[in-house]
């Protein structure tokens, strides 16, 4: 059963006091690729340098961590998912900077250096040390398990880098505001950041869930002249233009091709967003490029997916195609821009939670997710 969602963030302080003391918590644990979730115990090393510790209001699911589940990606069994959340700092670490106990803040995967290359071209999400494993602060009574995505935030409360944080402003809704740790800024940050859309340019989405939903109001905010949407759903091609398409087309419709070009006279889009993690989806979004036009591959298949292009024909056409990996969001420069179109009534955020569940009954809440009936399931604590 869903429950309702809650104003502000008021907690007790012994709550507080015992979670950045190390006193044994709840969280969502994965023991085999494809289970269901365990609701267990787990312990929390405290924030060490660099390192603060949230306690965590609400946390949605995203596809990733579906995909995670089910073993797409890999990774060193037991572990916690989850890496969309929000929450309140309860301990801070040696050598943290700007932030405060007490602070409400967003928990994302976006773990960067400061100091590599990337970083200091405020491209946090190319840091060269993104992927460096680092020791889990998470155990349970048989030893580490795994922090996936660096976050772990399917639990009461996390340990992370001070760089997966940027503060929120006290009167939002954490079950609102996690979504802009992930499927927000994805989406958004695709249009705005990787894609750099100009007004009166064109562009196709595929996948018209949370992150595909987020893309095309996105575009819309652009100033798209053109937003096709592409859906294997009619109920997810209606909501799509209520989020700003200005058309939409079944993938599954043979025409579907046809009906893109003869829309835009026979040109293609300027861009295409690909925001569904099907591989072959990869390999023929190309043909509805304009020349010139770019696809950019927001959706993660699995790690060994595979596909392949006519390199004549892209380069032939002087195409593009575009990794944009978190809508390489810049955390301290786009959260605050987001939200302050949030509150200017220009960025849809409550229309994109479908429902809100206990950490109890995660395992429903994954499920309906994984069938498409969700944009955006949230677990609160």
């Amino acid at each position: 059963m869903s429950v309702s969602g809650r104003k502000g963030r008021a907690r007790s302080g012994t709550s507080h006091i015992k979670q950045a003391a190390g006193v044994p918590m709840q969280a969502a644990i994965l023991h085999a690729f494809g289970a269901p979730l365990s609701v267990e115990e787990i312990r929390l090393a405290p924030p060490a340098p660099g390192q603060i510790s949230v306690e965590i209001d609400a946390c949605a699911i995203c596809h990733s961590d579906i995909a995670f589940a089910d073993g797409a990606f890999g990774g060193t069994l037991p572990m916690v998912l989850g890496h969309e959340a929000a929450g309140r700092i309860t301990a801070i670490g040696p050598d943290v900077q700007g932030f405060a106990k007490g602070d409400a803040v967003l928990v994302t995967l976006i773990r960067a250096c400061g100091t590599c290359p990337a970083c200091k071209a405020d491209a946090p999400t190319s840091c060269d040390d993104a992927y460096t494993p680092l020791p889990t602060p998470i155990h349970n009574a048989k030893g580490p398990v795994t922090q996936a995505m660096s976050t772990g935030a399917f639990a009461e409360a996390v340990v992370v880098d001070q760089s997966q944080c940027v503060k929120l402003p006290e009167d939002i809704d954490p079950s609102i505001a996690c979504l802009l740790s992930c499927g927000v800024i994805t989406g958004f940050g695709a249009v705005t950041n990787t894609a750099k859309l100009k007004p009166g340019q064109t562009c196709a989405v595929i996948g018209a869930g949370g992150v595909g939903l987020n893309t095309i109001q996105g575009a819309a905010l652009a100033g798209a002249s053109q937003i096709i949407a592409l859906d294997l759903s009619d109920e997810k091609l209606a909501t799509a233009t209520s989020f700003g398409a200005t058309m939409g087309i079944r993938a599954d419709d043979p025409a579907s091709d046809t009906l893109l070009r003869e829309a835009t006279k026979g040109r293609g889009v300027d861009y295409v967003f690909v925001t569904v993690g099907v591989p072959h989806i990869f390999e023929t979004a190309t043909n509805l490029l304009a020349p010139g036009g770019a696809m950019v591959m927001v959706g993660m298949p699995a790690l060994d997916a595979r596909v392949s292009y006519s390199p004549t024909a892209i380069a032939g056409m002087n195409q593009s195609l575009l990794g944009s990996r978190m809508g390489q969001t810049v955390l301290q420069r786009d959260i605050p821009a987001l939200i302050e179109l949030y509150r200017a009534g220009k960025l849809q955020l409550d229309t994109l939670v479908t429902a809100r569940y206990p950490l109890s009954e995660i395992n429903t809440a994954i499920e309906s997710a994984r069938k498409g009936q969700a944009v955006r399931n949230v677990i609160v604590f």
